[in-house]
């Protein structure tokens, strides 16, 4: 009998990533990966007890793109580069886009929460947010990020306008941004 194979957690969630990604979370299966690893199951269960467990570390890799993707757009406007990050991602992983936003699942929490606490980090070093509450702050953050999900969703579907090219859709999200501002400060001040 030939000794089995030996793979890396790694290479397992990447290989479980590369399922989700073309056929969603619900799609990844032990015995998918597994043959997508030219591999028995066996190797998969050393190092996950479970398919929900692998699953979990599927999510924490899409969540750590994110942040990347977020990092990559820095340009110390926390609403433009979510906007931007957002886009993108809808536009490369267009079926996670879809199963994370879509679909009911208990993944969406635990991303919200990780992308969520970096996000507000980045609004309280923002100069236009500046005396804002910690509330005030999630209730702006949840204002921009319903319209940049509905955004990212019509671009990852292809529902704008074809004439709308993605320096179209950033200047959408900044005017926007200044808009959901501009509205909260006014509100705070009684205007």
């Amino acid at each position: 009998m030939p000794p089995k194979k030996k793979f890396s957690k790694k290479q397992i969630i990447d290989s479980a990533f590369e399922i989700a990604r073309t056929e969603g979370i619900n799609g990844i299966t032990i015995r998918k990966v597994a043959d997508r690893l030219g591999s028995s199951i066996a190797p998969i269960y050393v190092n996950f007890k479970d398919v929900e467990e692998l699953k979990h570390a599927v999510v924490m890799k899409i969540v750590e793109i994110s942040q990347q993707m977020l990092i990559e757009h820095d340009t110390g406007n926390p609403f433009h580069d979510m906007g931007a990050a957002s886009l993108r991602f809808a536009k490369e992983y267009s079926v996670l886009f879809r199963d994370f936003l879509l679909n009911q699942n208990d993944y969406m929490d635990e991303y919200n929460q990780e992308i969520g606490i970096d996000l507000i980090r980045q609004m309280k070093n923002d100069a236009d947010l500046e005396g804002f509450t910690d509330e005030e702050l999630m209730t702006i953050l949840l204002k921009m990020r319903i319209f940049t999900v509905g955004l990212s969703v019509m671009a990852a579907n292809r529902m704008l306008p074809s004439e709308f090219s993605g320096e179209m859709e950033i200047e959408l999200l900044d005017s926007t941004a200044a808009d959901i501002i501009t509205g909260a400060r006014l509100r705070k001040n009684g205007d």
